[in-house]
């Protein structure tokens, strides 16, 4: 007589109810997976090459700076590169992607500015190309009495650009809106590196991070409400990293943060 165990083509066996499909609402990543005999199920497999071929495009593909400035209308954007000159490059000279190359440093104007907003395509161009200006748009409304300093966008950029880019203008803080390493549950994932008194060559240690920001993760306006806070802490305190810790109301966090389907 045959095991109707053995006849199972999922992760739970024929008229059982499958236990992984609660736990699967909390996470993307692929847990309790069916099969087919030996085999993974072909949608799965499809799925899990399409999901590598999503990571890969987020590190390749260009950022299209044009559509950021022509979604900005009116309002100026400056566009630097750093010292990378091209994809490859930046790559594997993580070094090269940190510092600004001589045309963008020409081309910073200096003021007295309070935060200087950086808009880089970081290992996710993708990412920033979504959630950028959005997160942007709601800062300035947010940041009321606030010197903004114009929206600057990166390419080839690795967060400490973002130090570079904040001393030659003479803000005081710099967040630094930065694509993430694409992973294969997410390839579009946004961070935020917020330095206060950023200089060249200041250690990590200095900076405090937002991550994860993403249709998924943390949303636009729960990702607002942890920076404002932060910001203003940090204008408070003067300094960020590890003297400024993160002790922001929840509040929203949850609520704000989509469900996974």
């Amino acid at each position: 007589m045959i095991d109707k165990k053995l006849l199972s083509t999922g992760s739970a066996p024929l008229g059982k109810r499958d236990d992984w499909q609660d736990l699967r609402q909390f996470t993307r990543a692929r847990i309790g997976l069916k099969r087919s005999g030996n085999a993974q199920c072909t949608k799965d497999v499809l799925a899990f090459q399409e999901s590598h071929s999503k990571a890969r495009d987020a590190v390749h593909i260009p950022l299209d700076v044009a559509h950021l400035q022509a979604e900005m209308e009116d309002v100026p954007v400056i566009c630097v590169s750093s010292q990378a000159q091209d994809r490859q490059t930046y790559l594997r000279r993580p070094d090269l992607g940190r510092r600004l190359n001589a045309a963008s440093l020409e081309a910073l104007p200096h003021g007295q500015w309070d935060v200087v907003f950086v808009a880089a395509d970081g290992l996710s161009s993708i990412a920033t190309q979504k959630e950028a200006l959005p997160l942007y748009r709601v800062m300035c409304k947010r940041l009321v009495g606030w010197r903004i300093a114009p929206l600057v966008v990166a390419t080839q950029s690795r967060v400490a650009l973002g130090d570079e880019i904040a001393q030659k203008m003479g803000a005081k803080i710099v967040v630094m809106m930065i694509g993430e390493r694409p992973g294969l549950s997410v390839a579009d994932s946004m961070g935020v590196y917020l330095t206060y008194a950023p200089y060249v060559g200041c250690p990590d240690s200095s900076r405090n991070c937002l991550s994860n920001i993403h249709s998924y993760g943390l949303s636009t306006s729960a990702a607002a409400d942890k920076l404002t806070w932060l910001m203003q802490e940090a204008m408070r305190l003067k300094e960020t990293g590890i003297g400024l810790k993160d002790s922001s109301p929840e509040n929203g966090i949850i609520e704000n943060t989509p469900k996974i389907s």
